[in-house]
């Protein structure tokens, strides 16, 4: 039963090291073709069908559909991404990572493609349940809110 207890523990750290991995990749892969491509490479690979795994599957496909050459891809590609994203927030509606994903995604999509509807939904759910968050998600949403422009100062600073 003991080493049964300690492979519990190791999976439990590469998992958790995995999603901190994949925060670090969301938050450059925005920032390149390149860095997006291997973001999206990498949750293809990936296994599991964890919803935060699920929220970053749709996340790397919206991104992608940036690149798309033509208009009838990039849409599809962006529906397929959305649905994603979705089926994740449904399959665990609390999980304040998965709506600080849907919620990075919704602040930045331009407003022709009207999927903005709840970004005050998903900042009420990250600022409540902020505080139950272990340290490194933390700092992830930390970093999120200094550069978004849809927490106030007040928000930013309640949840230091």
């Amino acid at each position: 039963m003991n080493s049964f207890f300690i492979s519990g523990i190791a999976f439990l750290l590469v998992f958790f090291q995995n999603f901190s991995d994949l925060r670090n990749q969301y938050e450059y892969a925005s920032k390149s073709k390149k860095n997006t491509e291997k973001f999206y490479e990498v949750l293809q690979k990936a296994n599991g069908d964890s919803p935060v795994l699920m929220a970053y599957r749709g996340a790397a496909i919206l991104l992608k559909s940036r690149f798309a050459t033509n208009k009838e891809e990039r849409k599809e590609q962006f529906i397929l991404g959305v649905k994603t994203v979705e089926q994740a927030v449904s399959k665990d509606e609390n999980n304040v990572e998965i709506r600080l994903v849907r919620l990075s995604i919704q602040e930045h999509t331009p407003k022709f493609l009207k999927y903005k509807s709840n970004i005050e939904e998903d900042k009420k759910i990250i600022l409540e349940g902020f505080n139950k968050q272990n340290t490194v998600l933390k700092e992830y949403i930390h970093r999120y809110m200094a550069q978004s422009k849809v927490f106030t100062d007040s928000e930013k600073s309640k949840l230091k």
